[in-house]
């Protein structure tokens, strides 16, 4: 993939947020010499088994941009994800800026509204969201360009976002001791997996990629900034010439042996909404547990 109106000489300041709840880490991309800012990935807090929704997570964020002065343009979410709950609306309404996500969420709202057993009011065309990014779509933080990378195959919504000479990879890859993520859920896709981590290690050596979970295999402290380099070289499930066969049956394999993440249920209701919490007939927040749906 080229990418022509992305300056990989600049150099945004990146700041993350470890959720140790979830193992998410969110991200806060702001323009060398202004103000103007992104946030990547945002959680929401809940305690499942109590029905309640707090917002730690997204305060800590919160406070860094109003103790900075900074001006958030965008929210993105790289996917919906299916193990924590956003924030974005949360945020949105304190600090502004617009919610996106990948052009193909239409695809995963077509599939879950069936899984939730949603309604009509349900719309799933994307509505929910400010903005719907196709592949190599760009969009400006302030004076710096950023632009997307379509990288299915976890989900067929993944998308990479390129932002200077940093790439936030959704769950598109983990550090290179965790290896790829999983593509069982409905919608996934081990081969699209593999080849979008390919296009994704196409791009420079020394692009540096920001993960949007850390689990510190073996017991080693929780990390989340690596390169293309680094990935090509050591990632365990791409190293040693990694065949598009070998990588299909690796994963395969491997998700077989997967338990569903703990907040599936509610995640996916609210994520594919951009992070509202759906209502029962009388207004009232509620969510729904689809029984053998997943």
């Amino acid at each position: 993939m080229t990418l022509p109106n992305v300056n990989l000489s600049v150099e945004p300041r990146v700041t993350g947020f470890f959720d140790e709840a979830t193992n998410t880490i969110s991200y806060v991309v702001q323009e060398p010499d202004g103000p103007a800012c992104a946030i990547i990935d945002s959680v929401m807090d809940i305690d499942y088994a109590a029905g309640r929704i707090t917002h730690d997570s997204a305060d800590e964020i919160l406070r860094h941009v109003q103790d900075n002065g900074l001006r958030v343009e965008w929210i993105i979410e790289t996917h919906v994800h299916a193990d924590h709950l956003s924030a974005a609306p949360y945020l949105q309404e304190q600090l502004g800026g617009k919610i996106g996500i990948g052009a193909r969420i239409m695809e995963v709202q077509e599939v879950f509204g069936k899984v939730f057993n949603e309604g009509t009011e349900f719309q799933r065309d994307g509505s929910q969201f400010d903005a719907l990014f196709e592949d190599g779509a760009t969009y400006q933080i302030g004076a710096m360009t950023a632009q997307v990378m379509a990288t299915p195959g976890h989900t067929p919504a993944c998308m990479v976002h390129i932002i200077g000479n940093a790439a936030f990879v959704g769950d598109t890859l983990f550090m290179p001791d965790g290896g790829s993520a999983r593509a069982d859920f409905p919608g996934g896709d081990a081969g699209e997996l593999y080849d979008s981590i390919q296009k994704l290690l196409s791009l420079p050596d020394d692009l540096r990629l920001f993960m949007c979970h850390d689990y510190g295999p073996g017991g080693r402290d929780i990390a989340w900034e690596t390169t293309v380099g680094e990935e090509k070289r050591t990632n365990i499930h791409l190293k040693d010439g990694q065949t598009r066969e070998e990588f299909i049956a690796l994963r395969e394999e491997r998700d077989a042996t997967l338990a569903m993440p703990k907040l599936i249920i509610p995640s996916l209701q609210v994520n594919m909404r951009a992070g509202e919490v759906p209502k029962d007939k009388k207004g009232n927040p509620m969510l729904k547990v689809p029984i053998n749906g997943l």
